[in-house]
């Protein structure tokens, strides 16, 4: 601290000064003479005593010389020491200062203006012209933008959090940007920024991403993001990585999921007694197969999903196609498998490729027209059929998303019976948007017919509401 040094130094030296020469002035002035006058009238015993005494009074003055000298030096100590204690308690003072503000100077600091730090380089200024910015002073090539490095020359800056940055770069860091492109999200011609955004997963992106090819993945409905890869399946349809982790891809791997579903109705007192097959197929195997179904409703842009009445021959896929390394699907083997009616459903068709809680969930929908067809439930309405349909399609997927978060809650160790969303994250969200594709459908059959008959099972209880649609062909109110 240089106004500490400053009283320190000075103070010492002039004190010693004065104590030298007032110590030099009174020896020279006070030193008694050892001359003696030939006339004088004293005589040897007179000076005898005299010079005793001169000495004596000249020791005395010298003891309180030498004691005004100690009592000096005492107080220089006290002094130096009172200082020294100054110095310590501004440094702590300083260092306890909030450490996120990186630029505000110290106190020790303030109260000395000829000792500047930069903010940036934390050396001293010196008697270069400093730079005032954010409560601090910096070196001027010190003043730099915290995002891409370079100099701030003008006098407009932003702070990300306590750092300086260029305007520009603040607005192109903090901007949103497109999940897709990772651009910055275009604006319209009112100089708004115009983005689309996702229902479910809350991704924005460039409304012309909806018109330029971008690919989707066919389960989770998210664009594929530049720089990274989808799955090309061999119908066009594009799989994302996530989703592929539980894809089922042919019909030997959905056999253990036919059979959960199938305890599943039979733990709600609706076993089906027929045996039904069950089917993984392409999508065109799957067009095919709808365009020879006399019955059902097919409402659907794209069907994924198909309970067949009539007999048909249907290629299906036999084995677990390998993908390559360019993410592309490859030999997939099929075989024909000829349909025989033998009760009212003659099989179920699941479009291949879909993780497991879709195929799950398409499962238990399907499996709800076999059951109504075989227990005798008849020219229901579109809306009857495929609400109710959708409804036990929405129980399936509730118990298993509870089944999860209960394992998850208990610890347990996920076993091959509970495999059923694999407990990772993005398996418990894809269960949560497939909840919410059923919940937000629009459609009159499909939604509308949800809607109701999930309120119906709600007030009614499932089987009073089963009941009420074989008397009456609607659901109660």
């Amino acid at each position: 601290m240089e106004w500490t040094k400053t009283r320190e130094g000075s103070g010492f030296e002039i004190l010693e000064e004065q104590y030298q020469r007032k110590y030099r002035d009174d020896r020279i002035r006070e030193k008694p003479s050892t001359s003696v006058d030939a006339s004088t009238d004293f005589d040897d015993q007179d000076i005898a005593v005299a010079i005793v005494r001169s000495l004596e009074d000249y020791e005395a003055e010298e003891d309180q010389k030498w004691m005004k000298v100690v009592e000096n030096e005492s107080q220089l100590e006290e002094d130096q020491q009172l200082a020294r204690a100054l110095q310590v308690s501004l440094d702590m003072e300083s260092s306890q200062q909030d450490a996120e503000n990186t630029f505000q100077p110290s106190k020790f600091f303030s109260l000395v203006s000829s000792c500047r730090i930069c903010a940036g380089c934390n050396c001293d200024i010196g008697h270069k012209r400093p730079l005032k910015r954010m409560g601090a002073v910096w070196h001027q090539e010190c003043f730099r933008c915290h995002v891409c490095s370079l100099r701030i020359l003008d006098h407009e800056f932003s702070k990300a959090g306590n750092r300086p940055c260029h305007e520009s770069c603040y607005k192109h860091q903090n901007l949103p940007r497109c999940y897709v492109c990772k651009n910055l999200l275009p604006k319209n011609a009112d100089g708004k920024i115009e983005y689309m955004e996702h229902p479910f997963w809350m991704q924005e992106y460039c409304p012309s991403h909806e018109e330029d090819g971008t690919p989707r993945c066919c389960s989770c409905e998210r664009a594929e993001v530049r720089e990274t890869r989808y799955l090309s399946l061999d119908d066009g349809r594009k799989l994302c990585l996530e989703c592929l982790d539980s894809s089922i891809m042919d019909t030997q791997d959905c056999q253990p999921l036919y059979v959960e579903i199938q305890e599943f109705y039979e733990g709600l007192n609706m076993k089906v007694e027929q045996d039904i097959p069950l089917l993984l197929v392409e999508r065109q195997a799957l067009n095919e197969a709808m365009e020879g179904e006399k019955n059902g409703h097919h409402l659907l842009p794209e069907t994924k999903g198909l309970c067949l009445s009539e007999e048909q021959t249907v290629s299906t896929i036999s084995r677990r196609p390998r993908i390559s390394t360019g993410y592309q699907i490859i030999d997939m083997m099929t075989e024909p498998c000829k349909l025989v009616r033998g009760c009212e459903v003659t099989a179920i068709l699941i479009l291949y490729g879909l993780p497991r809680l879709l195929t799950g969930t398409i499962l238990a929908h399907e499996m709800m027209h076999a059951w109504l067809r075989l227990k005798g439930y008849r020219k229901l309405r579109q809306d009857v059929e495929e609400g109710i349909c959708q409804v036990l399609a929405y129980m399936w997927l509730e118990s298993e998303i509870r089944s999860v978060s209960d394992n998850d809650v208990a610890s347990a160790s996920i076993s091959s019976s509970s495999e059923k969303i694999g407990g990772s994250q993005f398996q418990k969200k894809l269960g949560k948007f497939f909840k919410h594709n059923i919940e937000s459908d629009r459609s009159l059959a499909y939604g509308d017919g949800f809607r109701a008959g999930n309120q119906a099972v709600k007030t009614y209880g499932l089987k009073r509401t089963l009941d009420h649609i074989r008397m009456t062909g609607s659901f109660p109110y």
